[in-house]
């Protein structure tokens, strides 16, 4: 047992060492916060664009991993620094705090998006084919940046938070796909009831798929929640759509 275990961990520190072997540090700014995003090595090839949102703990292995699997789908990815230098959280409790600002604060989230969506598009992705994806928080922001009506083909919520608060509907013109664990607890029927409200009344082009016996975390292989069936169904699902809008 404690044999597999260590196999285990080696494993995990060197699928994340290969991670950001594949990927190049960006540095750009908000002002005068400095972000740290992450490029894949295809950079500058003129292809289609991907920006990853990560969730709440920022660019973790789950990003890492997506940025990577999208470069050999023949899409340039970027990832998003959200929090900036000397920001990132680092445990849950820290992270909850900032995360709760910027979704509370929709315009500085909003912001910090479009920010990285101009470095995906200085590493030579291609401005009319451009996609948002994210996790968990990273997911609420897929949906911002749907309702920003950043210029991006379409949206990826992947187990993220559909709630807009009060703020009124408002026109959504991309595309929206939302991938949602079925036991999530931390989505209210009341958001997911308000949501398919949202998107109806703006006529949105949009789809939700739900995955069995999942909870909040099921894609991360890191989480409890992880469920590995469901997770390589919402990736597939994930491509099909990437896919469809994309190439």
């Amino acid at each position: 047992m404690k044999i597999n275990f260590l196999i285990l961990i080696a494993s995990l520190f060197m699928n994340s060492a290969m991670h950001a072997q594949s990927l190049q540090k960006v540095v750009y700014t908000d002002g005068s916060q400095q972000l740290n995003g992450w490029v894949t090595a295809n950079k500058g090839m003129a292809k289609p664009g991907v920006l990853i949102l990560p969730a709440w703990m920022g660019a973790d292995d789950e990003a890492r991993q997506a940025a990577s699997d999208l470069e050999k789908q023949g899409y340039i990815a970027f990832i998003a620094d959200i929090y900036g230098e000397g920001n990132v959280p680092q445990n849950s409790e820290q992270a909850s705090k900032i995360a709760t600002h910027y979704k509370t604060d929709f315009k500085a989230y909003q912001h910090r998006i479009a920010l990285a969506l101009e470095q995906l598009k200085k590493a030579g992705a291609q401005t009319d084919r451009l996609a948002v994806i994210g996790y968990c928080f990273g997911g609420t922001g897929a949906l911002e940046a749907a309702r920003a009506q950043l210029p991006v083909q379409g949206v990826v919520s992947i187990h993220g938070g559909l709630s807009k608060g009060t703020r009124p509907d408002e026109k959504l013109s991309t595309r929206i796909l939302v991938l949602h664990g079925a036991d999530d607890a931390s989505v209210s029927e009341t958001d997911i009831r308000n949501f398919t409200q949202e998107v109806n009344h703006s006529k949105a082009d949009w789809q939700m798929i739900y995955y069995a016996n999942s909870k909040h975390t099921f894609t991360n292989p890191a989480s409890a929640d992880y469920n590995k069936v469901m997770s390589q169904r919402s990736w597939q699902h994930t491509l099909l759509f990437l896919e469809e809008i994309l190439k």
